[in-house]
């Protein structure tokens, strides 16, 4: 069989090139003799652009008219626990997959002017990080992916830790403890489901496929759901437990914050897909009106806090809470559209909020600053820099024939037929974004130039437009023809709506089953 071959069988390779060939490049890396320092750039460059390629494999090669999991690869791990190297995609995780290989490289040759400290470690961890994501994203066994999880945590950490701002450590620890405290409760959920399945007379397995079927009554799923959804409420961020966010944001480096908005944060959001809704459908039912509700306030206040931010990073920080409110709002919508949208929401807010990450470290490179109030007047000097600004915002608040609009439009229409109160308060969240992206622009970019530093500001460097340009170009292509994105989507979230009827259906059964015994034992 050809090692290539796209699906059915379970010894393709494909899958764990992509996922292994960053951890190869990362270690080759460490290898280097310290002093050779663009060595290690040119490596982590060349290694993170060999993982794109491969990962367009998997688009090529994925058949867009089933929602099965294709490019499988199986085997035996730890036999005696039931425990396997699973890998598989669908059309879900194939685009956040594209995702982080797209943005890796771009990051990695951003940072060869940004970094300048302990450079062979930073790319090092920059290039374990994108193992640990890609390997979240295509884990069929809950026990890998779990490993996943918490092997991307370590080099966020360090990335924040080292090469971040004057409170690097607090916003690394914090961000740590959040996630870290929040994934042990989603482990010991993990057990108790693969125990429900083995008291079931089933053998032990992590398998995601064959846990989807563990018949659990609502209870049970309720408890299961709710830790689940901790830790992906934690990663995504979710109101109120977003707070580790901004800190984050603020102390990571440019490349540190570009990974942390455009692809970590989409793991939570992937996880309630994948993972809590397909498994605990009669909970996610139940939690529906609590999660539109946090998403919604997610929105407004995202957007409000957004709007009084002095400095360019909290801004942009504070419009994820609000715009990852959306892509929530879309996914508890439970209807195809509102899943596909919330799903094409999550690659637009990755382009344009990693844009935005770039943009602002570019202009904190020459000034040091990110005081909105030390700019102004900037078309003038840099007018190719302030030009892409501006299509970046544009794309940020859904302007039509750009990416954001097809995401939001999607997500809305999907809300609607759910919950039209819901929908009427969170659009006023669009209403807010636009509000204060557009000032934001305003105020750095027009008007007189109040700060004398700022006119002799450099425009974008031939290696900064070498980053931007493939952004952008997906920022109009997602914008202007997303029926690629959605036909492949299609499928896999018709299937997994069909999967959590299906299994809310024996959530019902089972507590059926259970009503008689529980009136015995009364008696």
């Amino acid at each position: 069989m050809n090692g290539f071959e796209p699906a059915g069988g379970t010894g393709n390779v494909l899958l764990s090139l992509v996922v292994w060939t960053p951890m190869i490049g990362a270690f080759l890396v460490l290898l280097l003799p310290r002093e050779q320092v663009d060595g290690a750039k040119r490596a982590a460059f060349v290694f993170s652009s060999i993982t794109f390629l491969l990962s367009l494999g998997l688009w090529a090669g994925l058949r867009p008219d089933t929602a099965e999991f294709q490019f499988l690869e199986q085997h035996p791990w730890i036999p005696d626990w039931g425990i396997q190297y699973l890998l598989g995609v669908d059309g879900v995780s194939l685009f956040l997959v594209l995702l982080t290989t797209f943005l890796t490289p771009l990051v990695i040759l951003f940072s060869f002017g940004d970094v300048q400290k302990r450079v062979k470690e930073y790319f090092f961890f920059m290039l374990m990080l994108e193992t640990g994501m890609i390997g979240a994203f295509v884990a069929l066994d809950l026990f890998l992916f779990y490993v996943f999880w918490e092997l991307m945590l370590v080099p966020m950490y360090f990335i924040i830790g080292i090469w971040g701002g004057q409170r690097r450590v607090y916003a690394s620890i914090k961000f740590l403890l959040y996630t870290l405290t929040a994934s042990l409760l989603m482990l010991l959920a993990i057990l108790y489901l693969v125990g429900a399945h083995v008291r079931a007379g089933a053998p032990t397995t992590f398998d995601v496929r064959l846990l989807y079927d563990v018949a659990l009554s609502p209870r049970e799923q309720g408890w299961l759901f709710a830790a689940f959804a901790l830790a992906f409420a934690v990663k995504v961020p979710m109101f109120p437990l977003h707070t580790w966010l901004p800190d984050a944001h603020v102390e990571a480096p440019t490349g540190g914050s570009v990974i942390l908005a455009a692809i970590m944060l989409k793991l939570g959001t992937y996880g309630f897909l994948r993972f809590a809704m397909p498994l605990f459908p009669a909970a996610t039912v139940a939690a529906t009106p609590f999660v539109v509700a946090l998403a919604v306030i997610g929105i407004v206040y995202g957007a409000m806090v957004a709007m009084v931010q002095p400095d360019l990073k909290k801004l942009v920080a504070y419009s994820s809470v609000s715009h990852l409110g959306f892509v929530m709002l879309g996914l508890f919508a439970v209807n195809p559209m509102g899943i596909q949208g919330a799903i094409y929401q999550m690659l637009n807010h990755g382009l344009s909020t990693g844009a935005l990450f770039l943009l602002v470290g570019m202009i904190y490179e020459r000034r040091h600053t990110r005081l909105i109030a030390d700019f102004g007047g900037l078309w003038k000097p840099i007018p190719r820099y302030a030009a892409v600004f501006l299509l970046v915002t544009l794309s940020s608040i859904g302007l039509p024939g750009l990416n954001g609009f097809v995401g939001e439009f999607l997500i809305l229409l999907g809300a609607f037929g759910e919950s039209r109160l819901a929908t009427v308060v969170a659009s006023s969240g669009l209403v807010l974004g636009a509000v204060y992206m557009l000032w934001m622009f305003q105020r750095l970019a027009f008007g007189p130039l109040r700060h004398e530093e700022n006119a002799t500001l450099e425009d974008l460097r031939p290696r900064e437009i070498a980053v931007l340009v493939p952004v952008v170009a997906m920022i109009v292509v997602m914008g202007v023809y997303p029926k690629p994105f959605l036909e492949v989507m299609e499928p896999s979230v018709k299937g997994i709506i069909a999967r959590m009827e299906k299994h809310q259906a024996r959530a019902v059964a089972v507590e059926a089953d259970h009503a008689p015994a529980k009136h015995a034992g009364g008696v």
